[in-house]
C-alpha cells in the first residue's frame, strides 16, 4: 500500500525539478548576474569650443552713411529702416537749401553776363577797340562763372527736387533723418549695408576670453526655427566687458553665403573651436555621474569594473572622455543604473 502513495509523489517531485530547469534557460542571465549591453571605445579627435550668443550685423567695415555734399529738407522717405532695396532704388527725396537755390541761380545769371561780356570784347578786339589783355580777362572771367556755376550745381542748387538712390543692391540699416527734417552738408542720412556684408555681433563669458585668438573657426545657427549654420572666423575678441550685458564683446565674420538667407539683427548662437584633443569616444549613456565625479563601467571577466572619467566633450553622441580605460575591455552601454563595482554582469546578445 505504501508503495502506491510514494509512486504519484515522486511524479510530482520530478515535474516540479522539470519546470525549474525550463525558468533557469529561459531567463537571459544567470541568477545575481545583470543583463548589459556593451560597445568598444575607440580613441577619436575632439574639438574643445566656447559657446556664444549674438545677433546679426552689418559689416562695420562695409557700412556707410549715406550723405549729400550739400543742406536740404527731406520732401519725401520711400523707405524704412530695415528694409531690402537694390541698386538704384529711391530712398528719399529732398529739396535744396533755399540759399543753395538762390545762390545757383546767381551763379547762372554771372554765367550768361560773362558770355555776352566775351562776344562784346572779342568784337571790340576785331576792330582793334580791345587789347588782347582785355580779351583774355573776358576769357578767364567766363572760366570763372563756369566753375562758380558748377559748384553751385554740385551743392544741389541745380534741382527742385533731388532723388537720392541706393548706391548697390543691401538693407537701409537706420535712418538719420525724418519727413520734413532740414539737414547741414555730409550730414548722416541713412545708414547702408551692402547685401552679403554681415558680421555676427557675439558675447562670451569673460572667463572664456583667455582661450579665444582671432581667426578661430565659428560655427552659427540662428536660434529660432530650424536654421541653417553657417561658418565663419574670429575677427575680434574685446578686452574690456561689456556693462550691459556684463559679457566680453566678440566679432565673427560670417562667409559671403550666409547674407542671402539671414537678416541683420537675427538672434545668434554660436560654439567657437578653440582647441582640439584626443579622448575614448563612448556612447553618452555609458557616463555616469555621483558625488565623485564622472565615471562608466567596463566588462572584466564577467564583471562590471568602475572606472573614473573626465567628460571633455559632452555635445553629441558619442562622447568624449579622458581616464585609464582598458582599450580591450567593452564599456558597459545599458544596465549601468544597476550595477555596482565588481558586480557580476553577463552580456546580452544583440
Amino acid at each position: 500500500m505504501k508503495r502506491y502513495v510514494l509512486l504519484p509523489a515522486l511524479c510530482l517531485l520530478v515535474a516540479a525539478c522539470s519546470h525549474g530547469a525550463a525558468d533557469e534557460e529561459d531567463t537571459p542571465a544567470a541568477k545575481g548576474q545583470v543583463a548589459v549591453t556593451v560597445a568598444s571605445p575607440v580613441r577619436q579627435t575632439f574639438h574643445d569650443t566656447v559657446e556664444a550668443w549674438g545677433e546679426a550685423a552689418g559689416d562695420p567695415r562695409r557700412a556707410r552713411a549715406i550723405s549729400l555734399a550739400h543742406g536740404g529738407q527731406v520732401a519725401a522717405l520711400d523707405v524704412a529702416a530695415g528694409q531690402t532695396v537694390q541698386r538704384g532704388q529711391p530712398l528719399l527725396r529732398v529739396t535744396p537749401d533755399p540759399a543753395a537755390r538762390n545762390a545757383y541761380q546767381q551763379a547762372q545769371s554771372a554765367l550768361e553776363l560773362s558770355r555776352g561780356e566775351l562776344r562784346r570784347t572779342g568784337q571790340l578786339a576785331a576792330q582793334r577797340l580791345a587789347t588782347q589783355s582785355q580779351l583774355a580777362a573776358a576769357r578767364k572771367a567766363l572760366a570763372d562763372a563756369q566753375a562758380a556755376l558748377d559748384a553751385q550745381r554740385a551743392l544741389g542748387g541745380a534741382s527742385a527736387q533731388e532723388i537720392v538712390t541706393a548706391p548697390a543692391d543691401g538693407v537701409v540699416t537706420s535712418l538719420g533723418v525724418g519727413l520734413g527734417d532740414r539737414f547741414a552738408a555730409n550730414a548722416p542720412l541713412l545708414g547702408f549695408t551692402p547685401a552679403h556684408a554681415l558680421v555676427a555681433l557675439l558675447g562670451v563669458q569673460p572667463e572664456d576670453g583667455a582661450k579665444l585668438r582671432a581667426g578661430m573657426p565659428v560655427q552659427l545657427h540662428g536660434v529660432y526655427g530650424d536654421q541653417a549654420s553657417f561658418s565663419g572666423s574670429l575677427r575680434m575678441i574685446g578686452q574690456a566687458i561689456d556693462p550691459q550685458t556684463h559679457l566680453l564683446p566678440a566679432q565673427v565674420e560670417l562667409a559671403a553665403d550666409a547674407g542671402a538667407s539671414m537678416r541683420a539683427g537675427a538672434p545668434l548662437a554660436a560654439q567657437i573651436r578653440t582647441a582640439d584633443f584626443t579622448a575614448w569616444a563612448v556612447p553618452r549613456a555609458a557616463v555616469l555621474h555621483d558625488a565623485h565625479g564622472d565615471y562608466l563601467f567596463q566588462l572584466e571577466h564577467g564583471h562590471a569594473k568602475r572606472v573614473g572619467v573626465s567628460l571633455r566633450s559632452a555635445a553629441g553622441d558619442p562622447v568624449g572622455v579622458q581616464g585609464p580605460l582598458d582599450a580591450q575591455a567593452k564599456v558597459i552601454v545599458l544596465g549601468v543604473y544597476e550595477l555596482g563595482d565588481g558586480d557580476a554582469v553577463q552580456e546580452s546578445a544583440k
